[in-house]
């Protein structure tokens, strides 16, 4: 790139602040140069190119209408950035309650790609058919550890009723559910 075409590489618009100014510590072009590094940081933050580009826009429009103050504390672009973090906090925090259908606009007959709260069918069937394996793998446990999983963990008796119920201290109870499970994990 020649010199001339440099120079005609001008932002459309200049703020009046310029290197000799004596209340800015900085210049248009020094802002402008950080861009980059904020937009990605924006995009890695929201996962929208364009909502990146927004909120670092924002940020530019607040340090212009002079509504952040660089005191000189720390570099432009930590400074620059902990505006960014907040306009996304802002942004998060807007935008919470809301949720967008447009996500499920491909759909064929148009409705919007709402999710239900409750399993679909082939969930519950899925979710019975394991608890069915469960229960089956449980009771071929050896007796003293299926009924230490049939009262404590099924039933959901205290400790001391299951310990009373089998004659066992609380130790031995404990031992025994570790064995269980173990038994049922592997």
């Amino acid at each position: 790139m020649n010199a001339s075409a440099a120079t005609a590489f001008q932002p459309a618009y200049q703020p009046a602040f310029q290197p000799g100014c004596a209340d800015a510590a900085w210049n248009w072009s020094e802002l402008v140069s950080h861009r980059g590094a904020l937009v990605r940081f924006a995009q890695r933050r929201l996962h929208d190119p364009m909502l990146a580009e927004d909120v670092v826009h924002d940020v530019f429009e607040a340090v212009l209408a002079g509504r952040a103050a660089f005191a000189g504390r720390s570099s432009l672009r930590s400074w620059l950035t902990a505006i960014l973090k907040h306009k996304i906090v802002d942004l998060v925090r807007q935008r919470a309650g809301y949720d967008s259908l447009d996500d499920g606009a491909d759909d064929d007959d148009g409705a919007a790609g709402i999710e239900c709260p409750q399993p679909r069918p082939d969930e519950v069937a899925e979710q019975r058919q394991l608890l069915a394996r469960a229960l089956a793998r449980i009771d071929a446990l050896p007796a003293g550890l299926r009924d230490v999983m049939h009262l404590r963990v099924l039933q959901d008796q205290p400790t001391n009723t299951v310990c009373q119920a089998l004659a066992i201290s609380e130790d031995n109870l404990f031992v025994r559910l570790h064995r269980a499970r173990k038994q049922l994990a592997s």
